[in-house]
């Protein structure tokens, strides 16, 4: 097939890399504008663009998808079909229109469940045992058009966001390229969504981020799992943020209030919950790199009845 590629984050490469090793044609690639990133600002390209630069694809940054210079050039590369990989823009109705197949997403969830920015986040900050990706025939609502592909990955324990990301990712570039073989074989019936299972993951907000200990153990181990990578899950300590980055749920009760450290071991500490209690392997004071457990406790002073949070009492 004749493809035009819409796409941006590291997520969208992997689609991006199977279009190519398949041997269809990539007319254009469509990314995000430059944007300034790290301490400098400097103006940094996005994922698919140095890919699509090493790949020698044509690459273009529109600022207006709407812009009727930007359609013309659009129908200029008479492509059989758009695909969208978390491009970041809301596409309108004459680009759905324009190629004979549509436009088709790779979307990181099993539609109708998390529609919307944050779906592999959220899955794991519920505490979903479930993921996928679903190939869907893209329309004017929000992640509601028909499936034409889809398919499913457990969320082990030991997952967080950020691996789930690059499975995911692999997946929807396998998943890509057999739906893209089946259309052209005529050998896919789309199927609507059952709006009644519809579920929307929000995009992630500062306050996703706060660890509230009064929750139950299992909750902030979610929690901590979903956000990262990134942003981080993190709670006040010494006046300064304390990122988590790894924890271990522990069935036991302290009688402590919530948000104290019950116990320091060898390798780890331990903090009591609102239900259960998490003990804490990896994670980050403010303004220094990431850390054991062990580190952190031998210098910093960590002991029993240490205090973590703004806890209300």
């Amino acid at each position: 097939m004749r493809i035009v590629f819409m796409g941006t984050p590291d997520f969208a490469v992997q689609s991006l890399d199977a279009l190519v090793q398949a041997g269809h044609i990539v007319a254009a690639v469509i990314t995000q504008p430059d944007r300034p990133k790290g301490r400098g600002n400097k103006l940094a390209f996005s994922e698919v663009k140095t890919r699509a630069l090493e790949l020698g694809l044509l690459v273009y940054q529109p600022t207006n998808v709407k812009d009727a210079a930007f359609l013309e050039l659009l129908k200029s590369f008479e492509a059989d079909v758009i695909v969208v990989v978390a491009y970041g823009r809301i596409l309108p109705q004459e680009i759905l229109d324009l190629p004979k197949y549509g436009c088709i997403n790779v979307h990181g969830s099993l539609l109708p469940a998390y529609r919307g920015a944050a779906p592999i986040q959220r899955a794991v900050l519920d505490g979903c045992r479930e993921s996928g990706v679903t190939i869907m025939q893209m329309d004017a609502g929000m992640d509601t058009g028909d499936i034409l592909m889809q398919g499913s990955m457990p969320i082990g324990e030991e997952d967080t966001s950020g691996t789930m990301f690059e499975k995911l990712a692999v997946l929807g570039g396998e998943l890509l390229v057999k739906t893209l073989d089946a259309l052209e074989e005529g050998a896919i019936r789309p199927e609507k969504q059952a709006e009644e299972q519809a579920t929307y993951a929000a995009r992630i907000l500062k306050e996703d981020e706060v660890i509230d200990w009064r929750k139950p153990a299992h909750e902030i181990f979610c929690q901590i799992r979903g956000l990262a990578p990134a942003p981080g899950a993190y709670t006040m300590w010494n006046d300064g943020r304390l990122k988590i980055w790894k924890s271990r749920i522990q069935e036991r009760e302290s009688g402590k209030t919530p948000g104290t450290v019950v116990a320091v071991g060898k390798d780890s500490f331990t903090v009591q919950t609102g239900q259960g209690c998490l003990e804490i392997l990896e994670l980050q004071p403010a303004g220094k790199k990431s850390m054991t457990a062990r580190d952190f406790c031998n210098g910093m002073g960590v002991v029993p009845d240490t205090r973590l949070g703004e806890i209300d009492g």
